[in-house]
């Protein structure tokens, strides 16, 4: 969240900043510089913890920055403020997402950083039998397309300020390989995300929009949750389609010739892996 939308998101809980400090973990004299607007750039890793302290249910134990993990450590001191990148310019870059330490996993989009927390293993079959399915076809049709998994980074805008890492991807345009074989370097033919409680409003909203504005024909959201499949055919019609996941599905990428099995995806749903 953003310092406004941590200020909103206080006064439509109805916490005190005494609450949010408790809940949080982060001094309240740091929560009353912040919110105040003393402090112009606060570090990235106290404004993760206020977020989640205010994105936690009813009910459940408030995340505290100072008393977790070794990897918050390592995100408090070796981001600079956030806000700024290590050069002082205006958001986050590339550079800093490859200046952290190792195994700390994030997206950057729009100079903001994003924490990608580990997949559950329900989330990595279903994105396996979607691989598997759209690989074979491939195969068999002899095509020139190229499907990936994450964590490969794109670089979607082009630019050192968003490298997204996208759960997978067909790529029609081998040439959008950087040369040192790092990144994709533009749009995506299709893409697909499987949804999890902590990235529903990303890939809902955000990366849809940022998806179509950068060129991706087709998106898919596959949300286990609500049981059913979103898609975006961006490349005819911005209207998004939902569907139960039964029966099966074309992509529009290949016409509908490609068709992906929905009744094993809900399977592994119902299974759980």
């Amino acid at each position: 969240m953003t310092i406004d939308e941590i200020r909103q998101k206080k006064r439509l809980l109805g916490y005190s900043n005494a609450q949010l400090s408790d809940y949080s973990g982060v001094p309240l004299g740091t929560v009353n510089k912040i919110l105040s607007g003393e402090t112009k750039a606060p570090r990235y890793a106290t404004l993760q913890a206020l977020s989640r302290a205010l994105d936690q249910e009813n009910g459940a134990a408030p995340y505290r920055l100072f008393e977790t993990s070794e990897r918050d450590m390592l995100l408090r001191d070796s981001l600079p403020a956030y806000g700024t990148s290590s050069d002082g310019k205006r958001g986050y870059t590339i550079q800093d997402l490859e200046n952290l330490p190792a195994g700390v996993q994030m997206e950057l989009i729009d100079g903001v950083f994003y924490d990608m927390a580990p997949p559950m293993v329900r989330h990595q079959q279903i994105i396996a039998s979607l691989f598997l399915q759209i690989h074979t076809y491939i195969k068999e049709k002899k095509g020139s397309c190229i499907p990936f998994l994450s964590p490969t980074g794109v670089q979607l805008d082009r630019d050192e300020k968003t490298l997204v890492l996208p759960d997978l991807f067909i790529l029609c345009d081998s040439d959008k390989i950087t040369d040192d074989g790092k990144y994709i370097f533009g749009a995506p033919d299709f893409v697909a995300e499987v949804i999890s409680p902590s990235t529903a409003s990303k890939d809902y909203i955000k990366k849809a929009a940022k998806y179509e504005a950068a060129g991706v024909r087709e998106y898919w959201i596959i949300d286990p949750i609500k049981e059913h499949l979103l898609v975006y055919d961006f490349a005819h019609d911005c209207t998004p389609q939902i569907q139960p996941l039964t029966g099966k599905r074309g992509v529009e990428l290949y016409e509908r010739d490609l068709q992906i099995d929905l009744d094993e995806i809900m399977s592994i749903i119902k299974r759980g892996y």
